[in-house]
């Protein structure tokens, strides 16, 4: 019997989007192995005759995890507004599931069916090609180079206004930036995304003390206006750290307040202040305002203030129109009121048509997806997972599979398409020291990075091998004596996988095969080719002949005579006239 307590769809979701104003996608959840085929009937919300015709479209079984099974079909609609249901079939009975109900016989009236009340363009999901397209390398400035390549500044300081210092750790410079990216662009990554590089105290650069300049000591604003023309001039892309949730205490706006109390014009700039505020960061009491965290030294800001709003709307414009980023990552964004997000998707597209938002955003990001906010947001998902299966091994293949078909059903396609995914990052440990130093760990999670759904970001040093389990390593200096060495011409390898076989970007993921000692088997594919990967998370060995015949063998390791070894990876390529499915 078909278990009706199973089945789910929702409307107006990721299981149900339209990808273009013609273009559709459904999905349907039902019980693992519980039902065998379902038909979607659909048809015109209005149509101008009754009764209305519906179309059939055969749903095609996309994944398998857990307890379910998810049922998919992308079709082309004659119709503006759509309904639908489903006809769910099995060897014991049919069903039809419309409206929130499971019934025997189907629908009478299209207004007992789900509703797609209407395929608005302003709705539709839209990310730029060179974005889908994207190869992304993080660099976090003060680490990465500076003008000796030296790396040891020793903690300078920098006067500044005021009496502020302005703190650098390692002391990288834009400038040096700009001279390695021959360097980046070698290895063959075409945008590059700096963490914070405003006029800020720390060396981190997260508490802000200018929005409309560079910080001095990482250079000047013609030094990183040089930078975003030279890497425009290679063809690479250039994306900054947007941090619009707090501010430095010693911002000059807070500072106001400090010195001003209630009377101050920017009160209500900071988000739930009591008076006096007091700059206090003793160990244990709480700060007179909302901050970052528990950080007193960062005050939050009211974004919901009209003056706030505005004054960050010009913020954007500037570094998109003066300068000719490409993009923000905007830190600490599921804290910041919808609205500004909204509004600041609309001055950024204004400014550069072509520009893109990635929301730091940990957990399930869906609401902040849906088009009228974020382009895509970092995957710290896709690094948990990675985390527990091939760098600890805490996991195995199944729980693996379930928690990455969970991650690939989340979003809408063109949402999942550039999710940011990540295995470190400047917030957490290196992947390779998360991995115990295992290079074999680590290399099939880079494999698993770079043929997934989604756009790959390595954060700089990975390439040479940097580890890391505290703050001062993570963010460490780049180890340019190892340049050309590490892991370099591995990364190498897979990008230049990446950017041939545009499957990569825009193919479907689908489950090939996978057995609990450690064998994970995809493929990613369109109408044309399929890539299979084939992953070995274990000592063992496994014949994989039946899974390379009639393919081209694109990139291995520890692949001989058709059997994969221990922690060993193969990529092949075939046509789809070769014997894939």
């Amino acid at each position: 019997m078909i278990k009706r307590e199973a089945i789910l769809h929702i409307p107006l979701s990721q299981y149900a989007f339209a990808n273009t104003e013609s273009n559709m996608t459904i999905r349907l959840r039902t019980a693992r192995n519980n039902v065998e085929r379902v038909v979607l009937w659909y048809g015109d919300r209005v149509p101008p005759s009754d009764p209305s015709h519906f179309i059939p479209v055969q749903m095609d079984k996309i994944m398998s995890a857990g307890l379910f099974d998810y049922f998919d079909a992308t079709f082309e609609t004659p119709f503006e507004r759509v309904c639908y249901y489903f006809q769910l079939i099995s060897e014991e009975e049919m069903l039809y599931h419309y409206a929130e109900q499971t019934e025997e016989i189907p629908p009478r009236e299209s207004d007992d069916c789900y509703q797609y009340p209407y395929i608005r363009r302003e709705e539709l999901g839209w990310e730029p090609r060179w974005f889908q397209e994207a190869i992304v390398y993080n660099i976090f400035p003060d680490s990465f180079v500076s003008e000796k390549e030296e790396m040891n500044a020793a903690g300078e300081k920098m006067p500044w206004e005021r009496g502020i210092q302005l703190e650098s750790r390692l002391g990288g410079t834009i400038n040096s930036i700009r001279e390695k990216l021959g360097y980046i662009q070698e290895l063959g990554f075409n945008c590059i995304y700096l963490n914070p590089i405003f006029t800020a105290g720390a060396y981190h650069k997260y508490d802000l003390l200018d929005y409309f300049h560079i910080s001095p000591n990482l250079g000047t604003d013609e030094d990183f206006r040089h930078l975003v023309k030279e890497a425009h001039r290679r063809g690479m892309r250039i994306i900054i750290d947007g941090v619009f949730n707090h501010c430095s205490w010693y911002f000059s706006k807070f500072d106001d307040v400090v010195k001003n109390g209630a009377k101050s014009q920017y009160a209500d700039w900071f988000y739930r202040l009591e008076h006096p505020v007091i700059r206090s960061g003793k160990r244990g009491e709480k700060p007179r305002y909302s901050c970052f965290a528990y950080s007193h030294k960062m005050p939050k800001w009211n974004t919901s203030n009209p003056d706030v709003r505005a004054y960050f709307m010009e913020v954007c414009r500037y570094w998109l129109k003066e300068f000719g980023i490409d993009g923000w990552r905007l830190d600490v964004a599921n804290e910041v009121d919808r609205e500004f997000w909204r509004e600041f998707k609309r001055v950024s597209r204004a400014s550069n048509p072509q520009s893109v938002l990635i929301g730091e955003v940990w957990e399930s990001a869906e609401t902040w997806l849906n088009g009228d906010m974020f382009d895509s947001t970092m995957n710290y998902s896709f690094r948990r997972i990675c985390l527990d299966f091939f760098g600890q091994g805490k996991i195995g293949t199944e729980v693996f599979h379930d928690r990455v078909a969970k991650m690939l059903l989340r979003y809408r396609t063109s949402s999942l398409r550039v999710q940011l995914n990540l295995l470190d990052s400047h917030d957490v440990n290196r992947f390779l020291s998360d991995c115990q130093g295992d290079e074999n760990r680590f290399k099939l999670a880079e494999v698993f990075l770079f043929t997934s759904p989604g756009i790959p970001c390595v954060f700089y040093g990975d390439e040479l091998g940097m580890d890391g389990d505290t703050e001062s390593a993570l963010r460490g200096p780049m180890p340019w004596e190892r340049a050309g060495l590490g892991y370099s011409d591995f990364f190498r390898r897979l990008i230049a996988l990446r950017k041939q076989n545009p499957v990569l970007t825009y193919g479907k993921f689908r489950l090939v095969r996978k057995n609990e000692a450690g064998l994970y088997i995809f493929s990613r594919s369109d109408e044309e080719e399929e890539l299979i990967i084939c992953l070995n998370n274990s000592a063992e060995e496994f014949d994989i002949s039946a899974d390379l015949q009639g393919g081209e063998l694109l990139m291995q390791e520890g692949c001989s005579d058709q059997i994969l070894g221990g922690m060993g990876y193969a990529i092949l390529r075939r046509g789809l006239d070769q014997g894939g499915e």
